[in-house]
C-alpha cells in the first residue's frame, strides 16, 4: 500500500443507497482519479434521528450490492462497528491516522457544504481532509455556498464535476413505506432487496389505497413525501408523519352508510368540503386502529386548521395544501414561505384559503377563521 495514496471518503446513512449515490461516486472517480473511494455508512448521524431506518446490516448489504464491480471502492464498517452517533471529525481523524501521508478528500453535497460551519468541530475535519463538493440542482446556490465556505474557513474546496438530480432517500423510504414503486430511483437489485425484506414498509396502513381513487392516492403519496421531507424541522418522527399523511383523506369517498362510518356523528354546521376530516379521524381510529391522538388530531383538522395547532397538525395541513402536484395561483409563493418558516407558511396558507373562500362565496368554517386570527394575534404581539 502506497503511503501517499489519494483517497476519497463518501459517508452517509445510505438509507437506502440510490442511483444518485452511484452517480456521485462515478463523478468522484472521474474528477479526482483516486486510488481508493471509501463508502462509509454511518451508525447514527446527528441529523437522522426519527427517520425510518433500515438496519446497519441491511444498509451495508445494499452498499455492497450497489457498488459491486467498482474496483476502487471499499465499503467500510468503521462507523457502524464503532456505534453511537457518527461524527465526521472522529472518522476523519481515524482515517488520517491510518493514512498519515495520504491525500484525503471528504465528499459532500451542496446542502452539507452550506451547513458545514454547523458541524461538530469543522476545523478538526479540515485538518485531516480537504472537502470535495458537488452541487445539487441549483448551481447558483452551490457557488454561494462555496464562496461562504472560503470566507469562513480561509481555504477552498475541490469542485466535483457533477450536478446531482433531485433524488432523496426520504422519498424512496416514503414510497417503499406505502408499497409504491421505487424503480426510477434505485438499481433493480436494490429495489428487489428492499421489497423482499419489506424495508420501510408500513403494513398497518397498507389498506388505505383501496379507499381512494388513483388520483387521490397519488395526491396522498405526494402529501406523505412532503410531510417526511419537512418533519425534522418540527422534531416529528418520520413514521408518524407518513402515517398521518397516508390516512388524512381515508374517508373522503366513503358514503354515509359505509360500514366504516357506522356510529360516526359529525359535528354540527360543518361545510361539506370539511366533513371528511372528521370522518377520516373516525376511520383512522376505528378501522385502522390508530391510537396516537397527535396523529388523529392531524387528520381531524387537516382541512380546516384550528387555533394553537400542534407541529404535526401544521405539517399535515401544509403538506396537503402545498404538495408538489398542486398548481393553483400563488402556490409557489406559499411554498417559499413554508420553506422559510412553518408558522409563517401556515399564516400565509390560511390567509390564502380564507381569501379564496371569500372570493368564491364559499362557507368559511369558524375553526379556519380562528386558526388565522390566532396566528395573526401572535404575529402582531411579536
Amino acid at each position: 500500500m502506497r503511503e501517499n495514496m489519494k483517497i476519497a471518503i463518501f459517508g452517509g446513512s445510505f438509507n437506502p443507497v440510490h442511483n444518485e449515490h452511484i452517480n456521485i461516486v462515478k463523478a468522484v472517480k472521474k474528477t479526482l482519479a483516486p486510488d481508493k473511494i471509501i463508502i462509509m455508512p454511518s451508525s447514527v448521524t446527528p441529523q437522522k434521528y426519527g427517520k425510518m431506518t433500515a438496519s446497519a446490516a441491511d444498509r451495508m448489504n445494499m452498499c455492497k450490492m450497489a457498488f459491486c464491480g467498482m474496483d476502487e471502492v471499499e465499503i467500510s464498517d468503521y462507523e457502524i462497528a464503532k456505534g453511537g452517533v457518527s461524527y465526521s471529525y472522529i472518522t476523519c481523524r481515524a482515517l488520517r491516522e491510518k493514512y498519515p501521508e495520504g491525500e484525503l478528500y471528504f465528499v459532500t453535497g451542496c446542502d452539507m457544504l452550506k451547513n458545514f460551519a454547523e458541524w461538530k468541530y469543522p476545523e478538526e475535519i479540515l485538518k485531516c481532509v480537504r472537502l470535495a463538493a458537488f452541487s445539487r440542482e441549483n448551481r447558483r446556490e452551490f457557488n454561494n455556498a462555496e464562496k461562504d465556505f472560503k470566507k469562513r474557513f480561509g481555504c477552498g474546496i475541490v469542485n466535483i464535476d457533477y450536478t446531482g438530480a433531485k433524488v432523496s432517500s426520504t422519498r424512496i423510504r416514503v414510497l417503499s413505506s406505502l408499497g409504491e414503486s421505487i424503480s426510477g430511483f434505485v438499481p433493480a437489485k436494490i429495489e428487489s432487496y428492499i421489497s423482499n425484506r419489506s424495508l420501510y414498509f408500513l403494513p398497518e396502513i397498507s389498506a388505505v389505497k383501496k379507499y381512494l381513487t388513483p388520483s387521490r392516492w397519488a395526491h396522498t403519496v405526494r402529501v406523505a413525501v412532503t410531510a417526511a421531507e419537512n418533519c425534522t424541522r418540527l422534531g416529528i418522527d418520520e413514521k408518524t408523519a407518513v402515517i398521518a399523511a397516508a390516512l388524512h383523506d381515508c374517508a373522503k369517498y366513503l358514503t354515509p352508510d359505509a360500514e366504516e362510518l357506522k356510529g360516526f356523528v359529525c359535528p354540527a354546521d360543518v361545510p361539506q368540503p370539511v366533513i371528511h376530516q372528521y370522518a377520516g379521524e373516525y376511520v383512522a381510529r376505528n378501522t385502522f386502529g390508530i391510537t396516537d391522538e397527535n396523529i388523529l388530531n392531524a387528520i381531524r383538522y387537516h382541512a380546516s386548521g384550528r387555533e394553537d395547532m400542534s407541529g404535526l397538525e401544521k405539517l399535515i395541513y401544509l403538506s396537503d395544501m402545498l404538495e408538489e402536484g398542486r398548481n393553483f395561483s400563488g402556490v409557489e409563493k406559499l411554498r417559499e414561505e413554508f420553506s422559510r418558516s412553518i408558522d409563517g407558511g401556515l399564516f400565509s396558507a390560511l390567509e390564502h384559503q380564507l381569501d379564496y373562500l371569500k372570493s368564491t362565496g364559499g362557507q368559511i368554517y369558524p375553526l379556519t377563521q380562528r386558526a388565522y386570527d390566532y396566528l395573526r394575534k401572535n404575529k402582531n404581539d411579536k
